[in-house]
């Protein structure tokens, strides 16, 4: 057992303690960032002159040769250590020699596993913020192709109004841009360096903890030492953006479902993204859907881990924390998996455009335009609602829609009624008349779409993807 902290015991810790305590098997993920990490710290224990130029270049060449021996495979982790850190260490110390000893100077394992797991979230922010952008330019795609798809809108799960196709997956790409956006914020406010900070009261060291930030590409070091070590708040931010980018993409996963059954048939989706059944040979199943929808718990369950985790905890560092990683490793996993083939299934399927346009049609989403069409018409609309949900009672015992009932039906109810009510009630006036901002009408829609790529150019550069 590989331990950094042996000198004040008499003897070994117990196996079943040892494996309980340590976390490499889990925290070997942050392999990378730890080291990324420690050649920060050895440049400016250099810069300092804590160390001479000779041994920080020693040390510096050590870990960037442990770094390429870890990417192409030539070094394997061992689990025989209690964590990355006291691997990365005695790794270094056996190929240099006594200058690997002087890596930890000045420096502690609180500080620096909440380097490496800020190094670690900040990474992980950037891989799903570049999925969701995929998944955006999915939807932009989309709402492009299907501004006058027309298809019921709906309220309670029952048909409302008319809109468009456009319009209905312009909503969820609001909601994915807000994602976006929140996990930004997140990175302005997580993106302090805490490397310095020591165990909890910094060090007598003359450290130049702006020095190591500014190398790892924070905006400057974290201003309290005890805060740096005890801080979990951008990883439960980090953790609750998540939760919200699977709450999206389960609420969306819920209409895929239904949109694809047999009742809707308002899509088919492809075979690569579909399952069958193993007694029922007619069956196409969502299982993808189903999936993305189910994990959300999953997800939800890593951010009340952690919160229950830390609702107790005094300061500074307790060993407690250690349990952040695993459920933020999941997370993290599940999310970027959900996004992928969430993507991927909704590139691919086919809209019935025509079973759309026939669902609003039969849903009698045109009622209310024939409401304020008599309203138009001088008929008070508390009177002319009544009017119209007669005609529509009158529909359902007939099994027909409002646009098949003859003028004749119609002006039974009320007289108004004239013979360009036909043309007031079809799908595509119901939908061309909505021209407010934000409604599914075609100028409407484009400006939406607009306002839209713009929003995610202006995202992409806060990103620095251009």
């Amino acid at each position: 057992m590989a331990q950094l902290w042996g000198g004040r015991f008499t003897k070994q810790t117990a196996q079943e303690v040892y494996a309980f305590n340590a976390s490499i098997r889990f925290d070997q993920r942050m392999a990378m960032q730890d080291i990324r990490g420690s050649i920060a710290h050895v440049k400016m224990l250099g810069k300092v002159g804590i160390l001479t130029a000779e041994e920080a270049k020693q040390i510096e060449d050590g870990l960037k040769g442990i770094c390429e021996d870890l990417k192409n495979g030539t070094l394997s982790i061992s689990e025989e250590y209690e964590d990355i850190h006291s691997f990365v260490e005695a790794v270094l110390t056996q190929r240099i020699g006594e200058a690997g000893k002087k890596l930890h100077t000045g420096r502690s394992r609180n500080d620096q596993v909440a380097l490496d797991m800020k190094l670690y979230i900040r990474d992980a922010s950037t891989q799903v913020d570049l999925l969701l952008r995929a998944l955006l330019n999915t939807l932009l795609e989309l709402c492009g192709r299907h501004l006058d798809t027309v298809m019921p809108g709906f309220t309670h799960l029952q048909k409302a109004q008319p809109v468009t196709l456009a319009h209905h997956l312009g909503a969820y790409t609001e909601m994915f841009l807000r994602d976006r956006s929140r996990l930004l914020d997140m990175r302005k406010r997580m993106n302090l360096s805490p490397l310095g900070a020591g165990a909890l009261a910094g060090t007598t060291y003359p450290l130049d903890r702006e020095y190591s930030a500014a190398l790892l590409g924070f905006d400057g070091a974290t201003r309290n030492s005890m805060d740096s070590v005890s801080d979990r708040d951008y990883l439960i931010e980090f953790l609750s953006d998540l939760s919200m980018i699977m709450m999206h993409l389960s609420r969306f996963c819920e209409e895929i479902i239904l949109w694809n059954s047999n009742e809707y048939r308002f899509i088919e989706l492809d075979d690569a993204y579909s399952t069958g059944s193993s007694i029922m040979p007619q069956k196409k199943n969502p299982d993808i859907a189903e999936l993305v929808r189910g994990k959300t718990g999953r997800v939800y369950g890593s951010l009340m881990q952690l919160l229950t985790t830390m609702k107790g905890l005094p300061l500074a560092y307790n060993k407690d924390m250690q349990e952040d990683k695993e459920c933020a490793f999941d997370a993290i996993d599940t999310v970027c998996d959900c996004l992928k083939l969430f993507e991927g299934m909704l590139a691919t399927t086919q809209f019935n455009q025509k079973q759309m346009e026939d669902s609003a049609k039969k849903g009698f989403t045109n009622a209310t335009d024939a409401a304020d069409y008599l309203v138009r018409a001088g008929v008070p609309f508390r009177d002319a609602h009544g009017i119209v949900g007669r005609l529509v009672l009158t529909c359902i015992e007939r099994g027909i829609a409002l646009d098949d009932l003859s003028l004749e039906d119609y002006r039974k109810e009320c007289d108004a009624f004239g013979p360009d009510i036909y043309e007031a009630i079809s799908m595509k006036t119901c939908v061309e008349k909505r021209i407010t901002k934000g409604a599914p009408g075609p100028e409407a829609a484009k400006e939406m779409l607009r306002a839209q790529r713009c929003e995610m150019e202006k995202l992409d550069k806060m990103q620095g993807f251009v």
